[in-house]
C-alpha cells in the first residue's frame, strides 16, 4: 500500500469512527434566560445520566443565555434551539407567532408548562442604609433601583409588573396614579442593562445603585459569586409570581429528529430529581413534598397573579409591552 492509499484508508477509518460516535449521541441546545446558567449546570448532568441509563445514548447539551426576550428574538432569527426555558410566557408566545412553536405548547406539560417559579426580591447594601423595605421606597427621590430593561429582559418585566401591581393595590385601582408611581421608579433607575446578569454586575461590581431587584432564585448565585461582598436580602410584603415556562421548539426538533429527547429533557424538570435540583437552587416548585423539604429557603410572601391583576399575558403584552404601549410612554417620561 503506497502513501496515498494509506492516507485514503486513514480518512475512511476516521470518518467511520466519527459517524459511529455521532450515531450514539444526540445534541440539544437549550436557549434560556440570563441568570439560569448555574441552574442548568446542575440540571444537565443529572438528565444526561438518566437518559444514558434509560436509552444507552449520550446527550450533549449546549446552553445559550441572555435576556429572555433577546433570546426569543435570537431563536426567531435562526438560533437552532431544540428547547426554550424562559422566564415569561410572552417570549414563548412570540415564537408561536413565528410558527416555530405550536399553539398548544402550554397544554403539553403540567402547570401550563411551568415547572418552577420565582418572584422579584430586593438586594440592598450592608446595613440597608437607605432603609428600603417595599416597592414604595423605590419611587422616592434619591433612591436608585437597579434592574434590567423591561424591553429586553423577563427579569425587568416582572419587576415592572410587580411595582405596577403594588401601585394598583395601593391606589385602589387608580391606573393614572399607578402609572405615575411606576414612572417615578423608572426615572430613578441609573442604567438599564439588557439582562439580569448585567444588572447584577452594575450593582455589585460597578457599585451603582442602592437596591438590586432580581429573582429570589438569583440571590444564592450572587452570594456565591461575590462571597466577599456584604449584602442583605429584603422581601417586600407583596411581589408578583414569576412562572418560568418551557417549550420544545417544534420546527427545530422535527427537522433535527430530536423531539423525543427534547421532550424528555423538559419532562425531567418535573421529576422528583429535577424538582429537588430546582428547589435546592432556590426556585419555588409545584411539587408540594419537595417544596416542604426546602421550606426554610422560601419565606412566605403574598404573590400577585398576572392573570388576576392584569387579565393575563395577552392583555399585558397588548397594553404594556407592544410598541407605543404603557411601558414605552412611561420610559419617555424618564428623559
Amino acid at each position: 500500500m503506497n502513501s496515498l492509499q494509506r492516507l485514503a484508508a486513514t480518512i475512511l477509518i476516521t470518518t467511520a469512527a466519527m459517524t459511529a460516535q455521532a450515531a450514539d449521541r444526540t445534541e440539544l441546545l437549550n436557549a434560556s434566560y440570563d441568570v439560569s446558567r448555574e441552574l442548568f449546570v446542575k440540571i444537565n448532568p443529572a438528565f444526561q445520566e438518566e437518559w444514558k441509563k434509560k436509552r444507552g445514548e449520550k446527550v450533549v447539551i449546549r446552553q445559550s443565555h441572555g435576556g429572555s426576550s433577546k433570546q426569543a428574538r435570537a431563536v426567531a432569527d435562526g438560533l437552532q434551539a431544540d428547547v426554550v426555558t424562559f422566564n415569561q410566557v410572552t417570549d414563548i408566545e412570540f415564537l408561536v407567532k413565528t410558527g416555530l412553536i405550536a399553539p398548544d405548547w402550554a397544554e403539553r406539560l403540567p402547570n401550563r408548562a411551568s415547572p418552577y417559579y420565582s418572584l422579584p426580591v430586593f438586594i440592598v447594601r450592608e446595613g440597608n442604609p437607605k432603609k428600603i423595605t417595599s416597592w414604595a421606597d423605590l419611587a422616592k427621590p434619591g433612591i436608585q433601583p437597579v434592574f434590567p430593561n423591561p424591553k429586553t429582559s423577563g427579569n425587568g418585566r416582572y419587576t415592572y409588573l410587580a411595582a405596577y401591581a403594588y401601585a394598583l393595590r395601593e391606589f385602589q385601582g387608580d391606573d393614572a396614579r399607578a402609572q405615575d408611581f411606576v414612572a417615578a421608579i423608572l426615572k430613578n433607575v441609573p442604567v438599564f442593562d439588557t439582562g439580569g446578569r448585567g444588572a447584577t454586575t452594575t450593582f455589585v461590581e460597578r457599585g451603582i445603585g442602592d437596591v438590586l431587584i432580581t429573582f429570589e432564585s438569583e440571590v444564592a448565585a450572587i452570594r456565591r459569586e461575590y462571597s466577599k461582598a456584604n449584602f442583605e436580602v429584603v422581601y417586600p410584603p407583596v411581589s408578583v409570581r414569576a412562572n418560568f415556562p418551557v417549550a420544545v421548539v417544534d420546527k427545530v426538533v422535527d427537522r433535527r429528529g430530536t423531539r423525543e429527547v427534547a421532550t424528555a429533557y423538559l419532562e425531567f424538570l418535573y421529576s422528583e430529581t429535577g424538582q429537588e435540583i430546582l428547589a435546592a437552587g432556590y426556585n419555588r416548585v409545584n411539587n408540594e413534598a419537595v417544596l416542604a423539604r426546602h421550606a426554610s429557603r422560601f419565606p412566605p410572601v403574598q404573590l400577585i397573579s398576572i392573570e388576576e391583576t392584569f387579565g393575563g399575558w395577552d392583555n399585558v403584552t397588548r397594553v404594556h409591552f407592544e410598541r407605543g404601549g404603557v411601558l414605552d410612554r412611561l420610559l419617555e417620561r424618564k428623559f
